[in-house]
């Protein structure tokens, strides 16, 4: 069964609001390297919805005017990923998805045994509930330079405590550091 990894920028008070953090060609282009160690992405609606809205690509793949040139391989690497969406209030889903419906825990693993390399997700809501359930296989926190005050937290509410181990790092020249963790056994 390929891992569920979990992926997600915060800033050091511990907000997600993708508007809070920072960006930069280092960052995009780890993000997009990330989305390469995955072949499916899962998503819930409002993710599915915000990413689509920002990285769609026109028919044919060729950047959108006014792209800047160091988010393509960004673009590109999210555009073209097999995606799954889990919602209630979607009737249908494009751009290369399918809508996840039925018991979350089921289909997850069913996701999970399709993949050969690995399945990315990333958000709150979504990532909460399958953090209930156990079955994010791999935690990371890209840990931006920046205090913002407000917003969301991730897994607020959960109902149990999650410990984990670490299993890698990495620092950026911004002064962002990706810290990666594993469920303890």
């Amino acid at each position: 069964m390929a891992p569920l990894r979990y992926s997600i920028n915060i800033t050091l008070d511990g907000c997600v609001d993708h508007n809070a953090g920072m960006t930069d060609p280092e960052l995009h282009q780890y993000s997009a390297d990330i989305i390469g160690r995955a072949d499916t992405l899962l998503f819930g609606r409002v993710v599915y919805q915000m990413m689509e809205g920002a990285w769609r690509l026109p028919p044919g793949g060729e950047p959108r005017e006014g792209m800047e040139g160091w988010t393509v391989p960004f673009a590109k690497a999210i555009d073209a990923a097999p995606k799954y969406v889990v919602s209630s209030t979607l009737d249908s889903v494009d751009w290369n998805a399918e809508l996840v419906r039925g018991d979350l825990g089921d289909a997850v693993r069913a996701i999970k045994e399709k993949s050969e390399k690995g399945v990315y997700t990333g958000g709150v809501t979504l990532p909460l509930a399958l953090a209930e359930l156990r079955l994010i296989d791999e935690y990371e926190f890209v840990v931006h330079p920046r205090i913002a005050g407000h917003g969301p937290t991730p897994f607020a509410g959960l109902s149990h405590y999650l410990d984990l181990v670490p299993v890698g790092r990495k620092e950026f020249a911004s002064g962002a550091v990706s810290v990666r963790f594993e469920p303890k056994r």
